[in-house]
């Protein structure tokens, strides 16, 4: 059975390297694992879906949950779904620096990215145009 789970979290160290650190040791591991999933960080702020099989994305969610680079992780959306929506990617980032502005004022009440306050199905939405209009990279 598949799932897909959308999480947000801030950073602990907000850098650049924090993103390629976690993008260089999660992308084997998920391919290992077949999870699939992408990734957007602006301003310290991680927002982030997997999907998988129920056991693999719940034992990656446990991880990351543990993991010191993230803080103040939050569950955001979970659902069993019938087919992925990022099956190209074992961890793809979006570029922030594409971002749209209005794309944000879209779902919230100001430019930046906060998916901490926004529905889950409201950051799930968020997340596909985000997908859908910024590049994805894979850091």
């Amino acid at each position: 059975m598949l799932v897909r789970l959308l999480f947000a979290s801030r950073a602990a160290e907000p850098a650049a390297a924090t993103i390629a650190s976690i993008c260089q040791h999660s992308q084997p591991r998920n391919a290992e694992r077949g999870i699939t999933g992408v990734l957007v960080c602006g301003d310290g702020v991680f927002m982030q879906a997997i999907e998988g099989g129920r056991a693999a994305v719940n034992s990656l969610y446990g991880e990351i949950l543990r993991d010191a680079r993230h803080r103040d992780v939050v569950l955001l959306h979970y659902e069993e779904i019938t087919e992925r929506r990022f099956a190209g990617w074992t961890m793809g980032v979006v570029d922030t620096r594409r971002i749209n502005p209005a794309i944000l004022l879209k779902y919230s009440e100001r430019a930046a990215l906060d998916p901490c306050a926004l529905p889950g199905q409201a950051s799930l939405a968020l997340l596909e145009e985000l997908v859908a209009t910024a590049s994805i990279g894979r850091a």
